[in-house]
């Protein structure tokens, strides 16, 4: 997915660093992602669920909060209320680019955050949080030791996660003073609550008030044994397929045309990407993609074309072999075939200087084979009825439909 990094003005002038994720193909919708308590828009569930979607047309905004990762400003000035003007102001950001997000994520204290900022954000169809506090002020018993010193002397600098943050009694009042039930109750989107029953870090019991809050429609899905921070990689792409899958629902993304009946007999290509060379390859019930590798201009999404030639007659060495060695009775295992072409000059060419393709295959066959065995069924790859199309002429007719 191309990556573009980009700045914005935060909700006090400082200069706030995100990466906006575009799809490789046609760009369909827009996400924007808000992260969790001092963290940043790079930890593992931002960035698998911005190339999700991505994957699936969706652009995806995530960024820093004022004062955290690489953006500008003093955290400690920071609050529940900023955060909430961070991301609008980040929604503004993405309308000047033509490009106003319809759907808000956010993750545990981020999650608290778009609930509060979506009803202020007219474009906003679809919602999701994961592992987000019904109670912003929750956030605060990741420091609860420093809250006497906070409150005596306005700031205390606190260790979150191995590091050290200075946090000021101005946030403290402010996350404790918000609630959310009011916002939830305004919202005029889909929700969607994502919720992991063994969170140490905020009970799942958060999410059942988040979803009782809300009208309809909602959804609720477990993220069943997912720490807080959602960091084991197959966590994270299970709540990224599950929020990808839900909101294209909502996000009334356009359906891609689907292809008119392929009679009986007929393989059709159809173009998938006229930016591109994506290629819709059906026959029958069966369907596959063809592509070019990324430096040749293409997606890698599919085999190239000599691929899929190299893959027809890799297939047919191999179903040939195991026919016939099935009809002996012989106790062949396993059998693989690998591929590779080349051009080569043509030393027999009528034209010296002309080239010809040249098909390497290297059969590997397990199973208790005699030395016999093994030869002939070498010569019986010789008589797939690929190789033997590839070996003889062929006569190609064009006419247009």
């Amino acid at each position: 997915m191309p990556t573009e990094k980009l700045t914005f003005q935060g909700h006090a002038g400082d200069i706030l660093a995100a990466r906006l994720d575009m799809p490789d193909g046609p760009h369909l919708a827009t996400a924007l992602f808000a992260h969790c308590f001092t963290c940043s828009k790079d930890i593992t569930a931002a960035r698998r669920i911005a190339a999700r979607l991505s994957a699936m047309g969706i652009a995806v905004l995530r960024f820093d909060f004022t004062g955290l990762g690489h953006s500008e400003g003093e955290f400690e000035n920071t609050s529940f209320t900023s955060n909430v003007d961070d991301l609008i102001a980040a929604c503004r950001a993405l309308e000047a680019r033509g490009m106003a997000p319809s759907l808000i994520i956010g993750h545990s204290l981020g999650g608290a955050a778009v609930l509060k900022a979506a009803p202020m954000m007219e474009s906003i169809k679809a919602v999701v949080t994961i592992g987000a506090p019904f109670d912003p002020g929750h956030v605060t018993h990741n420091f609860s030791e420093a809250l006497p010193e906070i409150v005596d002397k306005g700031v205390a600098e606190v260790s979150l996660g191995g590091r050290p943050f200075r946090i000021g009694k101005g946030f403290v009042d402010d996350v404790s003073e918000a609630a959310l039930t009011s916002s939830i109750a305004k919202l005029k989107a889909a929700l969607l609550v994502l919720h992991a029953p063994r969170d140490a870090t905020v009970g799942v019991e958060n999410a059942s008030d988040i979803f009782l809050a809300a009208k309809h429609p909602k959804s609720f899905v477990t993220l069943d044994d997912a720490d807080h921070l959602v960091s084991r990689p197959a966590d994270a792409e299970y709540a990224a397929d599950v929020i990808a899958a839900w909101s294209k629902r909502y996000l009334k993304l356009p359906e891609p045309p689907k292809p008119a009946d392929v009679p009986e007999g007929v393989l059709r290509v159809t173009e998938a990407d006229a930016n591109g060379f994506l290629q819709d390859i059906q026959s029958g019930p069966h369907h596959v993609f063809a592509d070019e590798p990324a430096k040749f201009g293409g997606t890698n999404k599919g085999l190239t074309p000599y691929g899929l030639v190299s893959a027809g007659l890799g297939a047919c060495t191999s179903m040939t072999i195991r026919m016939y060695a099935r009809r002996k009775g012989w106790p062949l295992t396993d059998v693989s075939v690998d591929i590779t072409h080349a051009k080569e000059h043509g030393a027999d060419a009528a034209d010296p200087g002309a080239k010809v393709d040249r098909f390497q295959r290297m059969i590997h066959l397990t199973g208790d084979l005699s030395d016999e065995q093994r030869e002939r069924l070498l010569e019986i790859a010789d008589k797939c009825p690929v190789h033997k199309t590839l070996e003889r002429s062929s006569e190609i007719s064009t006419e247009l439909a």
